[in-house]
């Protein structure tokens, strides 16, 4: 199947359920969607593979929507290739970023590394100090104890 096949099936299954905006809106996505595996270096055989049936797909966008309780369907507008996700959060002007958990686990790892380094490195130059001079407090503490 081919992406212009694939988006004319998949608008063609939509607009009977969904609202004209909306149906846009989804065919607008899958084109950008489409377009963002092109340039990572898929073709566009294995992106429309991917996505299987485009009359499932319809399908299940639409009960998407009917679960949400709106008339449309809730997408992301863009996909990047870094993993982010952009979607609109309605009532508060702007964008949230939804981070994978594996990148969040390699940022705290990368940040404990940094910081296991700094006081190790922070140690190393004060303990030969540190040593000598809590020897010395300790056995003045002990001759005075006698």
């Amino acid at each position: 199947m081919t992406r212009n096949e694939f988006i004319d099936t998949l608008q063609r299954a939509l607009a009977g359920n969904l609202n004209s905006s909306s149906v846009n809106e989804n065919i607008r996505y899958y084109q950008d969607y489409i377009d963002v595996q092109i340039r990572l270096g898929q073709s566009e055989e294995e992106v429309i593979a991917s996505l299987g049936d485009p009359r499932l797909l319809a399908k299940t966008i639409t009960e998407a929507g009917k679960l949400e309780g709106c008339s449309g369907y809730q997408e992301y507008d863009e996909v990047y290739e870094e993993g982010y996700e952009e979607k609109e959060r309605s009532g508060f002007g702007g964008k949230s970023y939804h981070m994978p958990g594996w990148l969040l686990g390699l940022i705290v790892a990368v940040i404990l590394i940094f910081v296991i380094g700094i006081v190790g490195s922070v140690l190393s130059v004060l303990l030969p100090i540190i040593i000598p001079l809590l020897c010395v407090v300790l056995l003045v503490r002990f001759l005075r104890s006698r």
